[in-house]
């Protein structure tokens, strides 16, 4: 059977579906190891990270029994529910390319305003800083007062939005990086799933409806 035909096709999807559980079980496996190790103790940051590789990982198996079973219909469900996934990822992939310092500054503001505070207190000590700007008004008095980091002992703390912003560019390249060649990858998962959707099993019986 040449390449392109039904069971390449076949093949293709369901090693596809394979990565793509591999990742889902990936964020799983990080997220509760970050949450074991004290590293980041806020529920909401965990939960959003298990419901992203939870998410991933049911949409790689209905891809998967699909592939194997070349069901229409989950097939027609997968394909849709990767096309929205890939047009979502790639805008804030895009997003993240294009943002430039004063976006990120109003990014981390908003991010470090609904942030628990014992999960800033482990971000502090992490990144040995105390509070997220230096500007005056109470959330860094605040955030300065609860405070635990090392460098408070010498009363030379960074601010961690200092810190933050400096390798923000960076990190803001490589995630937009990512979430781009993730992207693709879906749109090649979508292409699978609608050229093997439409193509048919040369072992079926040929009377039957499809």
């Amino acid at each position: 059977m040449v390449c392109g035909g039904f069971t390449c096709s076949k093949n293709a999807l369901c090693s596809l579906n394979v990565v793509y559980m591999m990742v889902g079980l990936l964020l799983i496996a990080v997220a509760a190891w970050g949450k074991g190790f004290g590293l980041v103790s806020s529920i909401h940051i965990i939960g959003g990270v298990i419901a992203v590789g939870v998410f991933l990982l049911l949409i790689a198996i209905v891809g998967l029994i699909g592939a194997i079973h070349h069901h229409q219909v989950m097939l027609f469900f997968y394909m849709v529910i990767l096309f929205i996934v890939f047009l979502f990822q790639f805008g804030v992939s895009c997003s993240c390319l294009a943002m430039n310092r004063g976006q990120q500054e109003v990014l981390l503001k908003s991010a470090w305003g609904i942030l628990e505070n014992n999960t800033k207190t482990d971000l502090e000590s992490q990144l040995n800083c105390c509070g997220l700007l230096n500007v005056t008004d109470s959330t860094f008095e605040k955030d300065l007062i609860n405070c635990h980091a090392p460098c408070k002992l010498k009363r030379s703390c960074p601010t961690c939005g200092e810190k933050m912003l400096n390798h923000a560019t960076e990190v803001l390249k490589i995630l937009g990086g990512v979430g781009l060649f993730f992207s693709f990858s879906e749109i090649l998962g979508v292409w699978l799933a609608v050229r093997y959707r439409n193509q048919k099993d040369p072992r079926a019986n040929p009377s039957a409806f499809l």
